[in-house]
């Protein structure tokens, strides 16, 4: 089984701490987040290390679910390590630049199951980075109105 990894940037013109509130809030992580996705928390709705949510694919009857874990948070980093039909992780780095923050989405993940490795990488890779970089689009447009 290999890994793949998957990496965005975009330049936002927005504080990091007006991103990190973008990433941090259930509400406006809603705004951004890919519209076929719902993302449920375990318990209370937190970002904090240990927190627990699941990420919920609108496909009906099968609805497709990873769950996720704050594995690491601290300025500038909060990490979601996720499990269910794609095992790894999902970095979100923001850092100053001179025209507000930069946001670095990498998504590094396996895929245990040979028959969902296949489809996804012949169906859906392309698509997950196209999508990628659409929500980090969202997520600009969303931190750019909170200014």
């Amino acid at each position: 089984m290999s890994s793949q990894q998957f990496v965005q940037s975009i330049e936002i013109n927005a504080s990091p701490q007006v991103v990190e509130d973008c990433i941090r809030s259930r509400i406006l992580m809603h705004k951004w987040l890919n519209p076929v996705l719902k993302c449920e928390p375990v318990g209370e709705w937190s970002t904090e290390v240990g927190s627990r949510s699941k990420f919920i694919i609108k496909i009906p009857i099968i609805k497709p679910t990873l769950e996720a874990v704050v594995k690491e948070q601290k300025p500038g980093l909060i990490v979601w390590e996720f499990t269910g039909f794609f095992q790894g992780s999902d970095f979100w780095e923001y850092k100053p630049t001179a025209q507000g923050t930069l946001l670095v989405n990498t998504f590094k993940f396996e895929i245990p199951n040979p028959m969902i490795r296949w489809g996804f990488n012949v169906f859906a890779a392309s698509l997950t980075k196209m999508d990628m970089q659409s929500q980090l689009q969202r997520l600009k447009r969303v931190a750019e109105t909170r200014v």
